[in-house]
């Protein structure tokens, strides 16, 4: 079977190929028609260097790790011919020590699509048709928007970030960076029932972060923020900016936690660390997801958020290219979707 697949053959160059899906089903697996994917920074690191976080792409690769997909072929598992699942791009061994413990995202024989993390490659989801694992597909109630669904993945990221920094009710919370990642992080705490706030340097993506759940928004450079100085219970970094990361630390309480949800790239800006001695901080790093996926998809198909207010933008399939350029530009505010050609 042909089908239509956007492959990064080097930094910043993308091609689309005609592909073959192989003639049977692997055993476990289930065949899927992608019906809406949504690009990540980490995608972005991979378009613009063939590499993220120190790991170095071998080969040409489909990218994506965020979506939802129609069943085409059950083969065997308890779905549907037709039926949408959301995609948890986690395949997990079940059987080493951090996976006994519930901790898949830590899983010392995991595999992900999209990465050079796993080798040999796995293709990702920017891709038209394709064969995964069927534990990792997740039922959905019927009339669910694929369009929301993509969110689950990123929105589950973002709410192990506030489980990880113990957010509940009444928690002060601020969120630095108000990035796709950020913004999905005030959903999640606000959802927790915390008292949201934001900093970005960007005061439409303040104004955004505001329509979608935090409660007060600032704008670094131009709002004073001195009299915040250790205002927070929980800070959570969402912009990968060293500058945010030491903002953070002056954001956060004494004996508050200060959660690292951004990939924070290599820099020479120097990070304040004596703060986190002064003022015995408990900083928590936050990856992927657990327990979070079947939340943030409860979350996503209980229509209590509005998530068109979070969708910067939809290209097709054939113009991932494209897409990625988009966000590279810092045009979007919020997440860019991929359609499937109809």
């Amino acid at each position: 079977m042909t089908y239509q697949a956007s492959k990064l053959t080097a930094a910043q160059s993308v091609e689309i190929v005609d592909a073959e899906l192989p003639s049977q089903v692997p055993e476990g697996y289930v065949r899927l028609k992608l019906a809406t994917a949504s690009l990540c920074g980490t995608d972005l690191h991979y378009f613009k260097n063939f590499s993220n976080a120190g790991f170095q792409l071998q080969n040409a690769l489909s990218l994506g790790h965020e979506a939802c997909a129609t069943v085409i072929d059950a083969n065997g598992a308890d779905l549907a011919a037709g039926q949408l699942v959301a995609l948890n791009p986690i395949i997990f061994c079940g059987e080493c020590e951090n996976c006994g413990k519930g901790l898949v995202n830590l899983c010392t024989s995991k595999k992900f699509p999209g990465s050079a993390t796993t080798v040999p490659h796995i293709d990702g989801f920017f891709r038209e048709y394709f064969d995964f694992p069927a534990f990792c597909c997740h039922t959905v109630p019927e009339g669910t928007d694929p369009d929301h669904l993509t969110f689950a993945e990123p929105l589950a990221c973002s709410m192990h970030s506030v489980n990880v920094g113990e957010v509940g009710p009444g928690t002060k919370v601020c969120i630095t960076g108000c990035g796709p990642m950020g913004l999905l992080a005030v959903v999640a705490a606000a959802s927790k029932g915390a008292q949201v706030e934001v900093t970005d340097v960007r005061e439409a993506v303040v104004e955004l972060a505001c329509e979608v759940g935090a409660s007060k928004g600032y704008v670094t450079g131009k709002d004073d923020l001195a009299a915040l100085d250790s205002a927070y219970d929980v800070v959570i970094e969402a912009s990968g900016s060293p500058h945010a990361f030491n903002q953070a630390l002056e954001l956060v309480k004494r004996q508050g936690k200060l959660v690292i949800l951004s990939n924070i790239q290599p820099s020479e800006t120097p990070v304040n660390l004596h703060k986190i001695m002064l003022k015995e901080v408990s900083v928590m790093g936050s990856f992927q997801f657990n327990k979070e996926f079947r939340e943030a998809v409860e979350l996503v198909t209980s229509r209590k958020v509005d998530f068109d207010k979070l969708i910067a933008a939809r290209f097709p399939l054939g113009q991932t290219a494209d897409a990625l350029q988009y966000m590279a530009d810092g045009k979007a505010f919020g997440k860019i979707l991929l359609k499937p050609e109809q």
